[in-house]
């Protein structure tokens, strides 16, 4: 329509723009926004400068900081001897490593002294009573009880030790440690189960009239000693192996359970010495074994202090000839296997994050 009003929005609008005063009350709101802006900018800029105030720069000589000395990584050092280092972080794993093994349970550390309980009993009713094997070897109650605490201890050395990389998979990969205190701490957590054992069976050797002398006393000793390095060796090594292959886990649950019939508990050491004159070897490969040295000479502390106590100095003589000397080369032998085990474990342990 000519002559008439506009019609459609866009008209309109175009009308309202073009007229005189339209655009003097447009210029008027736009330089009120501004002045609205810059009021509070100028606001907010007092306000920064209450709650941060500037602090003006000192003037002094600047200093050139020189450090003496190599830059080390900050990761602690690794090897058994750097472990020792810092006990604190053994002693948290220690404790963890116990916590984790009896939560939830309800008779807890009892469990430790449950099993080779029922073991004792088993093993003395079919051995000691059946076979009849305590008439021919006196104190036969404290020679088994004496094998089964120190074989239990390699036992859940070994068994732990050899798993303790791969269940503790999480803090391998995250943090920066010596890895060899995982295996180590379950030499600790070993000796932590079998104490009171070993003070029961110390008690009871008292009770039966328990006499020492010098022999004796190396022998527990040097017996204690081999048990413990052999037992740390073995745990380095195969928790290290076990990362690459799982079925040591299960390898080791096999050696274990025979260990019990590859050391003279059950039996006595004159079964074993009569296989000399027609299988010299087999009775060498026999003691060669550290574990069977180890309970043999701490045999020679328990078992034999109380065969003197009744007289009985006859069965002494049982025992293998030249132990000591033979308990000693063994010792040298476990430490520089042990040497050897923690230079593997140092090769392989490059590539546990990896591998976990």
């Amino acid at each position: 329509m000519s002559g008439g009003a506009p019609t459609s929005r866009e008209e309109r609008r175009e009308a309202r723009a073009s007229h005189p005063m339209a655009k003097e009350t447009i210029e008027e709101s736009r330089d009120g926004r501004k002045r609205n802006a810059a009021k509070r900018a100028r606001k907010m800029a007092r306000k920064k400068a209450d709650s941060m105030p500037v602090v003006e720069a000192l003037e002094a000589p600047q200093q050139t900081r020189v450090v003496e000395g190599e830059l080390v990584t900050p990761a602690p050092a690794g090897g058994v001897v750097g472990l020792f280092k810092a006990p604190y972080l053994l002693r948290l794993l220690v404790r963890r490593e116990i916590a984790k093994m009896y939560s939830a349970s309800v008779l807890g550390l009892l469990w430790s002294y449950i099993q080779p309980g029922l073991r004792f009993g088993v093993y003395y009713l079919v051995f000691g009573v059946l076979l009849d094997v305590q008439r021919s070897l006196p104190n036969f109650a404290i020679h088994l009880f004496c094998g089964i605490v120190f074989t239990h201890f390699f036992s859940e050395v070994f068994n732990g030790g050899t798993r303790s990389i791969w269940e503790n998979r999480t803090l391998v990969k995250k943090m920066a440690m010596p890895r060899e205190t995982f295996p180590i701490a379950h030499v600790i957590v070993g000796y932590y189960h079998i104490f009171p054992q070993i003070l029961l069976l110390f008690i009871c050797c008292l009770l039966s009239g328990f006499r020492t002398d010098l022999t004796g006393v190396v022998a527990l000793f040097l017996g204690t000693a081999i048990i413990s390095v052999f037992g740390m060796a073995v745990a380095l090594l195969f928790s290290a192996v076990n990362v690459y292959y799982r079925d040591f886990q299960n390898v080791t649950g096999t050696i274990t359970q025979m260990l019990h019939f590859m050391v003279p508990m059950m039996y006595g050491w004159d079964r074993i010495a009569g296989f000399q004159p027609t299988h010299p070897v087999l009775v060498q490969l026999y003691l060669a074994n550290p574990v069977c040295d180890s309970v043999i000479l701490l045999q020679r502390f328990f078992w034999t202090g109380v065969n003197m106590a009744d007289g009985d100095l006859g069965h002494n003589a049982e025992l293998p000839p030249h132990m000591l000397e033979r308990g000693g080369i063994t010792l040298a032998c476990c430490l520089v296997f042990l040497v050897l085990c923690q230079w593997a474990f140092s090769r392989l342990e490059h590539k546990f994050p990896e591998r976990l």
